[in-house]
């Protein structure tokens, strides 16, 4: 064997690969599924194999410029095209331009039955004249497994079937062969067609605690590498979104470069610079005590900059976030209209975990904000163990920190007092702050702020008390109760004065 027909074989950069144009996918693939060979979708009901073939067949078209066809057994081009209407898919338009063929096949699984020799020798003569008609690259056939229903001969099946994906092979097209998972332990219904595709992907819908979920795996790729973890994705007006989570590995940017936090005081405590940019940034504390207030000022601060803001509420709708601002002096309307701040509210049982970081995906494409606020990261916990809540919320700042974006979480902290991390993720957190109430001697109760850490700079280990009012958020030495020297250089300057006078 010559060296030259070695590299032409195991040099990856020789594998060809055909994108999906489906959001997330192609990362997890390394760049799509394999050119020129098939590809088999399978799964139960209703988890999205027929919108998955529509999407990489329109993709293809719109985007890289490959015509396709569509073969399906079930559904004919009239009841496709309104199915995917929702999703802003034209598909008679397609059709019209020659950029699509909707080929449909109507067999009825009663009329089936085994009388004898069985081949595909029509449909290769359909499917071909499609193909050549628009010059095709891509080819999808829907739902395999009503092609043999009604027979059991393995042997005529599994031969048949061999003819299928040696036959698309010879075309030079590259397909997509969906089919549903079967209820006896064999990934689909016939058990054979995994070993024929050289990539199978699964689609998965499931409903843990009454809430509904999608995951999508790679079983298997032949002559690549691929994430090989289950990975959420959702279906919506915008069609699939896969959350490729692999691609979230430990290549932070690193920055020294720091922002205001919308507090004066507050930017004193952290050696008069406030935040680092693009850190974590977690505000701990028990009911009532300032945790929103505090992320609300560094909302207007990072507005004030001309930067965007996108403000994530578990508990509160954008209309009482706005009304309670106003209420510390502090007026979110104008940069609202502006576009800067996007405020949106969900409720945290809405749907998963995994979907939660999906739309955080989702939202940061679409705004690319420079601050995420997230109030509060707590009330997620119910939805999940403490493993996946654990796995979430790391992802989560992994998400946050690859896209260079700063993060604000709240945390609500038990009544008690207690300063541990109830989020378990207290190690990935680069500043952590704390507000909790606290007595003065009078037996008179307030609210108290210090910093239980912050890399890459000195920070002050005082507590100091937080002030709410209708003028907004001051910070005062508590011991004292005097404000905090906002300049200290004029401090330093008296100090010098009077020592040489002495």
């Amino acid at each position: 064997m010559s060296k030259s027909f070695k590299s032409k074989i195991f040099d990856p950069n020789q594998f060809e690969r055909s994108p999906t144009g489906i959001q997330g996918l192609d990362e997890i693939t390394n760049g799509g599924i394999p050119k020129n060979r098939p590809t088999l979708i399978y799964g139960s009901a209703g988890c999205g194999k027929t919108l998955f073939g529509v999407s990489f067949i329109v993709n293809g078209a719109t985007q890289y410029n490959e015509p396709g066809v569509f073969l399906s057994f079930e559904e004919n081009e009239e009841e496709l095209s309104r199915n995917v209407a929702s999703l802003k898919v034209d598909l008679p338009k397609l059709v019209q331009q020659k950029k699509i063929v909707i080929e449909h096949i109507h067999l009825d699984r009663s009329e089936n039955h085994e009388t004898g020799e069985y081949n595909l020798e029509g449909l290769f003569v359909r499917l071909g004249y499609a193909i050549d008609s628009i010059g095709a690259k891509r080819v999808v056939i829907d739902a395999i497994e009503t092609l043999f229903s009604g027979f059991d001969n393995d042997y005529i099946l599994r031969s048949e079937l061999k003819r299928l994906i040696r036959w698309l092979k010879e075309r030079k097209v590259t397909a997509i062969i969906t089919s549903e998972s079967s209820e006896d332990g064999e990934l689909t219904r016939h058990g054979i067609e995994e070993y024929l595709s050289d990539c199978v992907v699964l689609l998965d819908h499931r409903v843990i605690r009454q809430i509904s979920t999608r995951r999508i795996r790679v079983i298997k790729y032949r002559g690549s590498t691929h994430g090989t973890d289950e990975f959420p994705f959702l279906i919506d007006k915008d069609g699939i979104s896969v959350l490729p989570i692999t691609s979230l590995v430990l290549k932070h940017p690193g920055t020294t470069e720091r922002v205001k936090t919308g507090i004066p005081e507050l930017d004193i405590m952290l050696s008069g610079k406030g935040y680092t940019r693009s850190s974590s940034v977690m505000i701990s504390g028990t009911a009532g005590t300032g945790k929103t207030s505090i992320a609300g000022a560094f909302a207007m601060e990072t507005c004030r900059r001309g930067e965007t803001c996108l403000y994530l509420s578990f508990e509160e709708s954008p209309g009482q976030i706005v009304a309670n601002m106003k209420s510390i002096g502090m007026n979110f309307d104008p940069w609202i209209k502006k576009g800067l701040l996007q405020i949106n509210s969900t409720r945290p049982g809405f749907f998963g975990l995994e979907m939660h970081l999906l739309e955080l995906y989702k939202q940061i494409k679409l705004h690319k904000p420079s601050t995420v606020i997230i109030d509060p990261l707590t009330s997620l916990f119910g939805q999940g163990d403490t493993l996946e809540i654990q796995s979430i919320l790391t992802r989560m700042i992994d998400l946050l920190k690859m896209n260079k974006i700063t993060a604000i979480f709240t945390s609500l902290i038990s009544s008690k007092g207690e300063i541990q991390s109830e989020v378990g993720v207290a190690s990935l957190i680069d500043t952590w702050i704390v507000v909790r109430e606290v007595e003065d001697k009078l037996r008179r109760r307030s609210r108290g702020l210090y910093i239980v850490k912050s890399r890459g700079m000195s920070h002050s280990n005082q507590i100091h008390r937080l002030v709410l009012s209708d003028k907004g958020i001051r910070l005062l030495a508590l011991e004292e109760d005097t404000e905090l020297q906002l300049d200290p250089e004029p401090a330093k300057k008296t100090k010098k004065k009077s020592a040489k006078k002495n």
